[in-house]
């Protein structure tokens, strides 16, 4: 039976990625800013507040999760519900980004330790960030300071590649099997986010280790244009399917920087 009008836009139309925010005036910024500009829907999702995830991503292009104030640890039923779901991107193979707590979170599921500085610090404000030659493999070019807000880190999942390494927390970006990543910085972060953050978050400022408030706006015009600029070419990357199709296996819908940065091999 031929599709209708209505049918053939329904099929044309790109994709949603699924947007997991954990607070009820969270934005998902810079990213939801980039894939907007490029048509592609937003599928925004508080658990927090109890609505669900999907139990498929098979009619999401991709996924991601945000940072929050909470810890990947906390006992809340919300925070162990989305720890498990990340299941669900990882065997499918679908495009997953985790930043901050989503990267916390991804590196829980993954069995790698969560935790706080040893001496109490803090990374809020901008800080300096080194690529490895796994992470300039998925983007040539890497900002040399990126910009922070969180008093926990992570350790290396086993069988990940870690794409940048910080002073204060060694792991700042990760990959996990063809498609997943975890970030510990915030590219996503605006100007106006900026001042909510360090407006209702002034009390994290004075954590040991953290920037002064005048601090993250006076650096900001230094270290933003990198930033931004590898975020796009990041989610280039990132949302850019590819097929692996090697001898002996059957194909796999994988990204583009996953192909750039080699098969995916543990250890």
């Amino acid at each position: 039976m031929p599709f209708s009008l209505r049918q053939r836009a329904e099929r044309a139309m790109p994709e949603p990625v699924l947007i997991v925010l954990h607070q009820e005036t969270s934005t998902p910024g810079r990213v939801g800013q980039y894939l907007q500009a490029r048509g592609i829907p937003l599928d925004v999702r508080r658990p927090r507040f109890g609505e669900r995830l999907p139990e498929t991503l098979a009619e999401h292009a991709g996924a991601v999760v945000f940072g929050g104030p909470m810890s990947a640890n906390d006992p809340d039923d919300f925070v162990k519900q989305e720890i498990d779901w990340l299941a669900v991107p990882l065997k499918e193979q679908k495009p997953f980004l985790g930043i901050c707590l989503g990267a916390q979170m991804l590196a829980k599921h993954l069995g790698a330790k969560v935790c706080a500085h040893p001496e109490g610090k803090a990374e809020i404000g901008y800080y300096p960030l080194r690529a490895t030659l796994d992470g300039r493999r998925v983007c040539p070019q890497w900002p040399d300071h990126v910009y922070q807000w969180h008093r926990e880190g992570f350790d290396l999942p086993a069988g990940s590649r870690l794409l940048a390494e910080g002073d204060m927390f060694r792991a700042q970006a990760f990959r996990h099997g063809p498609a997943a990543y975890g970030i510990q910085f915030h590219p996503e972060v605006t100007h106006a986010m900026m001042c909510r953050w360090t407006t209702r978050g002034h009390e994290r400022l004075a954590l040991p280790g953290a920037r002064p408030r005048m601090d993250h706006f006076a650096e900001r015009p230094m270290y933003d244009g990198a930033v931004r600029a590898w975020l796009a070419e990041f989610l280039d990357g990132w949302l850019a399917p590819r097929a692996d199709a090697r001898p002996g296996r059957g194909a796999e819908r994988v990204t583009g920087m996953a192909m750039a940065a080699g098969p995916y091999s543990a250890g």
